[in-house]
């Protein structure tokens, strides 16, 4: 028989309380091995720390009790089951308070929002997404277009563009963040600036006031010019994508040589039996799901959207024929493009 530990030494053994654990006995969740008759002191065994342990980390998650046993004691795929519910409970409530909290903050006087990120993360962030910014025409008819929208929320700092036919967003996580929410616009040449200036230091912070906005870095500081006007709601194209239909993985330098070689204004793409084809036959390094699909571009719209990643692969993940395609690297969730298809032309493919 196991030697039996006091209810202190075994607290301490699986990070709980002994109020806790007496309080745990008396619902019935975890029950010393022996209770001394006279004393009513607690007694418990080694073979009891691994239900100690997980009764810990399920309350930690914020679990109720109720749960907790039917998690302990039930079959595996009840106590799944129950989990996942609960993590989707949490982040409800996560999300609601989020948007409460901002809500209130935004009411309040405004103060100085900071944040830190690494130079060469701005640095890369702001390259990623200027591609997307408006220019010619459509920058003249709306010129809040032509700029990156910087967002400083809590410990995230989002880098925003789109020039309504593509749409680039990049979340860095900050450290040090005090303040906020505050979002201002940057034009797309001035973000240029910040960024090689940023990528000289390890960190940048970003100090948006109701003053202004500065960029600091260890030895230096940037004034910030700031554009006046309201930009799209970027987040209501987001919500509004439907469910993937299409996976598509493939190589970038195969798909860059795919699109770099087009020489009309479309180009498009078969997906079906696992593989990827364009206008020369299929692209090689290319992994498809889902069902046959063609689906036409701007050979320049997607290209920039695919120099815009990093790393050695794309990810396309495809709503519609018709509908808005995610573009990432599919090492980095962080930074995610939009890109609209266009109308296939009668030739087929545009080349």
């Amino acid at each position: 028989m196991d030697e039996l530990m006091s209810i202190g030494m075994f607290g301490r053994r699986v990070g709980l309380s002994a109020g806790a654990l007496r309080f745990y006995d008396d619902c019935g969740v975890l029950r010393p091995a022996r209770v001394d008759g006279d004393t009513g002191y607690r007694f418990y065994a080694e073979g009891q720390t691994e239900r100690a342990v997980r009764v810990r980390r399920l309350r930690a998650a914020g679990m109720p009790l109720a749960e907790v046993t039917a998690v302990l004691d039930g079959d595996p795929a009840g106590a799944r089951a129950l989990l996942e519910a609960h993590a989707r409970r949490m982040r409800e409530t996560a999300e609601a308070a989020r948007e409460a909290v901002g809500e209130l903050l935004r009411e309040l006087p405004e103060g100085v929002a900071t944040a830190c990120v690494g130079g060469a993360e701005f640095a890369s962030a702001v390259r990623q997404v200027v591609s997307a910014t408006a220019s010619g025409a459509v920058r003249e008819e709306f010129p809040v277009l032509g700029c990156v929208l910087v967002e400083v929320d809590g410990p995230e700092v989002r880098l925003v563009a789109t020039d309504r036919y593509r749409l680039a967003v990049r979340t860095l996580r900050a450290d040090a963040d005090t303040g906020g929410p505050r979002r201002f616009l940057v034009g797309a040449e001035h973000a240029g600036e910040l960024a090689r200036w940023a990528v000289r230091w390890p960190e940048v912070r970003v100090e948006a006031g109701p003053d202004g906005v500065l960029l600091r870095g260890p030895d230096g500081v940037r004034t910030v010019t700031v554009h006046p006007g309201e930009y799209p709601d970027w987040r209501m194209v987001l919500d509004g994508l439907g469910a993937v239909r299409n996976r598509v993985v493939v190589d970038r330098a195969e798909l860059r040589s795919v699109l770099a070689g087009v020489s009309g204004p479309v180009v498009t793409l078969s997906a079906g039996d696992g593989g990827l084809a364009g206008p020369g036959g299929p692209v090689p390094r290319a992994l498809c799901d889902g069902p046959p699909l063609r689906i036409s571009f701007d050979p320049e719209v997607l290209l920039a959207a695919v120099d815009a990643g990093v790393g050695p692969d794309v990810l396309l993940e495809v709503r519609s024929a018709t509908g808005p395609v995610v573009v990432r690297s599919a090492d980095q969730g962080s930074f995610t493009t939009l890109v609209m298809p266009v109308r296939e032309t009668s030739e087929g493919d545009g080349s």
